[in-house]
């Protein structure tokens, strides 16, 4: 048996293989939406397509169990996945889902935290911002530089958040080119206030930005580098203060927006914890749920 057949055995028994040609096996598996586009060229031994079997839902919970338990035995530092993420950004949330609303707020006691959209942007929100922002953050403080440089092409920087580039109105190329300039154009603003004391700061995530991305063609490397500049204040926040995460952690969880939030922030309480602490139900509620209703 050919090499390409030999790759079908675990969806077809091979003796139902054995007793049919080529072009009958390639129909019927073309018919069963299994095989993408011939190459020319290719030769007996090769397949004239890619096979592949889609996840389920073992594989990715064998796939999960298996990078938690390479998280537990080896250190970020270690695995050189060490990587940071703004604290502002872990305490102020971005919203889980698209909303209409131009600003995102939520309070905790005396502190307020918002995150505005600028102009006529929507406001960031799910994964994608999330992992922009914990990259960033990371090349922030490894290179001390506000300015950083993202891919030469769309797909290749989204490769580097450990994410597959898919065309189409729904696929993840446009998405994330939107969440990119959704989260360039956004700002945070931290108020406090009691009885003796008013403060507040307010910051922009980037002073300027430049994305080359050609959604239609997002393999095709720019004539010129896509860049973003980090405001002042916010490269302040992120190289003075950052919170250390585990890159390797983010990109397992990057489906959920809101396991994302509750690893960062989880994080950044142990680092100053000095005892045992209770959090109760309320404050998680104040902290991760305001854009869910109570149930």
């Amino acid at each position: 048996m050919v090499a390409w057949r030999r790759e079908l055995v675990p969806i077809f028994p091979a003796a139902f293989l054995a007793n049919r040609s080529d072009a009958e096996i390639i129909e019927l598996v073309r018919g069963l939406g299994r095989v993408g586009v011939a190459l020319p060229g290719v030769t007996e031994e090769s397949p004239p397509y890619r096979v592949t079997r889609r996840s389920t839902a073992a594989d990715r919970k064998r796939k999960f169990l298996e990078e938690a338990v390479a998280i537990e035995q080896t250190s970020a530092q270690e695995a050189g996945m060490l990587g940071y993420m703004a604290r502002v950004l872990v305490q102020a949330t971005m919203p889980h889902s698209s909303t209409p609303e131009r600003q995102f707020l939520r309070s905790n006691g005396n502190l307020t935290i918002s995150i505005t959209a600028l102009g006529n942007q929507p406001l960031p929100f799910g994964s994608y911002p999330r992992l922009l922002l914990a990259w960033l953050s990371t090349e922030a403080v490894r290179t001390r530089e506000p300015e950083i440089v993202l891919g030469d092409s769309l797909s290749a920087f989204m490769g580097k958040l450990g994410l597959l580039p898919t065309g189409g109105r729904w696929g993840s190329i446009p998405r994330f080119r939107q969440a990119a300039v959704s989260l360039f154009a956004s700002a945070v603003a931290c108020f406090y206030d009691d009885e003796t004391r008013s403060a507040g700061e307010i910051l922009k995530i980037a002073d300027k930005y430049n994305l080359w991305w050609d959604p239609k063609q997002p393999d095709q490397v720019a004539l010129w580098r896509s860049t973003v500049k980090l405001s002042e204040q916010f490269f302040r926040e992120v190289t003075m203060r950052p919170v250390p995460i585990d890159l390797r952690a983010v990109k397992a969880l990057k489906q959920s927006p809101m396991a994302l939030d509750l690893y960062c922030w989880a994080t950044y309480r142990v680092s100053y914890l000095k005892r045992s602490t209770e959090i109760p139900w309320e404050l998680l509620k104040m902290q991760f749920g305001a854009d869910y209703a109570d149930s």
